[in-house]
């Protein structure tokens, strides 16, 4: 590794230790494990395909095989947490794993090594440029990323899955209060990459370092992702220094119910949106009412499921001045509650719940229930969110749902990726330009060669020769 300017360094603001000792740090520095995953990155896309899905499928196994010694590391958090009481119950929710947990991210890991073939090399466009001069553009992967996370330790085999199949080093940085938990889960993701020899390709930054030092590493990291709390994430994204940051900062999602609404699919979809995890970032934080339907038993029944569900009601200012009694307005329309509370609120129609979305949103996840396909299709082309769903819970707003195997985070950005995460969000691409001798100036005004232009079918094999391309179009 080259060493950088110590002077340059320090005016940037970065830790470089102390100028009066030659007392070396026990452990490697995250710029250290930063440098090894990029190259241990290069050496995953050596590998074959196979290969990578080897790798994937031996960390499921071992999420299984090892379940009981990663549920006792888990149980030493929980019991932490617990004992200092300084996480809300939703962060407790969060960084507790179960057999059914470790089982559903065994399985999405499986699904992320069946598609792993699909990811690296992977033609997107193929062009004649003249005779004897043909371009293409690949998939590669984007370099090394970070990923920073609160609470949730099952993000961790998610997201490494997910950078090794797509060939990138990771860095990761879990939060303390989940430090037993990630420590074993990154021993069974370097026993799996021992497999190929690339164990540096993913690390754990266990050094003390804070994260907005990690963020001053724009010369060894390419992005990050902030996995956590609205607070945590905002941070990340004003304190990062050069690197793009991928994420979302709140997940406050709406059901909207319009008149159309078929009663019993609309009780079961507000309650799977509300109740299934409350914690979610794609839980329901609003339900929007059409106003047709306040005096009705859909209305009602409703807000009394609500109530059974131990769902705390926040209305907002329009149901709040029709209910003589009732609790008192919410404080906001633009708040992700993240437990059993949701703030109700009634429109007048599409437009007005489209403009209620729009305004005080956060463009994560909204849902309308309707029978209704022409309002169907208004809403879905009119709310501007990463996920618009009809007809069914905010709750399928997720990677391993969506068949992505597991996401490395949801993004509500409107470059790059949007939506669930998945693999094809940690790709970028590359142009491969094969000539047989060409220079530009055989091309210019009274040259030997002319431009064709000549857009060519993809292929399959994403390595096809030259005297391939060539045969083809003989």
């Amino acid at each position: 590794m080259s060493q950088q300017p110590v002077i340059s360094n320090v005016v940037n603001g970065k830790k470089v230790g102390t100028f009066f000792t030659e007392a070396k740090p026990a452990g490697l520095s995250s710029d250290q494990q930063a440098f090894r995953a990029r190259e241990g990155g290069r050496k995953l896309q050596t590998l074959t395909a196979d290969q990578r899905a080897e790798i994937i499928n031996k960390l499921a196994d071992l999420l299984l095989e090892r379940r009981e010694s990663i549920l006792a590391a888990n149980k030493m958090d929980l019991d932490s947490a617990k004992l200092e009481g300084n996480l809300s119950s939703a962060m407790i929710a969060r960084l507790s794993l179960d057999r059914s947990k470790l089982q559903n991210l065994a399985n999405g890991l499986k699904q992320i090594a069946g598609t792993s073939h699909e990811n690296i090399g992977r033609v997107l466009k193929r062009t004649k440029i003249a005779e004897g001069l043909f371009l293409k553009q690949v998939t590669v992967p984007i370099g090394v990323l970070m990923v920073i996370f609160e609470s949730r330790p099952d993000c961790l085999p998610q997201v490494a899955a997910l950078a090794i199949g797509s060939g990138n080093g990771l860095l990761l940085k879990g939060g303390k209060e989940a430090m037993q938990t990630n420590k074993y889960l990154q021993s069974l993701v370097t026993e799996a990459l021992e497999l190929h020899g690339c164990a540096d390709a993913v690390a754990l930054v266990s050094s003390r370092e804070e994260v907005s030092d990690l963020l001053k590493l724009n010369d060894l990291i390419d992005l990050i992702v902030p996995r956590g709390s609205k607070e945590m994430i905002q941070n990340i994204q004003e304190q990062s220094q050069g690197i793009p940051v991928l994420g979302h900062s709140e997940g406050i999602c709406h059901v909207y119910l319009d008149i159309d609404a078929d009663p019993d699919m609309a009780l079961e979809i507000v309650r799977d949106s509300k109740c299934d995890y409350p914690a979610a970032c794609n839980s329901m934080e609003t339900l929007l009412i059409h106003k047709g339907l306040r005096r009705t038993p859909l209305f009602d029944n409703v807000l009394e499921m609500l109530a059974l569900e131990q769902v705390k009601i926040h209305p907002g200012q329009r149901l709040s001045r029709s209910l003589k009694f009732g609790p008192s307005q919410a404080q906001s329309m633009s708040i992700e509650y993240g437990g059993l509370e949701c703030g109700v609120e009634i429109v007048d129609d599409i437009k007005g719940a489209v403009n209620h979305i729009n305004k005080y949103g956060s463009a994560h996840t909204d849902v309308i229930v309707t029978e209704n396909e022409e309002s169907a299709n208004s809403f879905l082309k009119s709310v501007d969110s990463a996920s618009v769903f009809h007809n069914c819970s905010t709750r399928f707003a997720d990677g391993y749902r969506f068949g992505l195997g597991a996401e490395v985070g949801i993004s509500t950005t409107r470059i790059h990726s949007r939506g669930p995460v998945g693999v094809e969000g940690l790709l970028t691409a590359k142009w491969i330009l094969q000539g047989s001798g060409d220079c530009v100036q055989q091309y210019a005004e009274g040259g030997t060669k002319h431009y064709v232009h000549e857009k060519l079918p993809i292929i399959e094999d994403a390595s096809s020769s030259e005297e391939e391309i060539t045969s083809e179009q003989s």
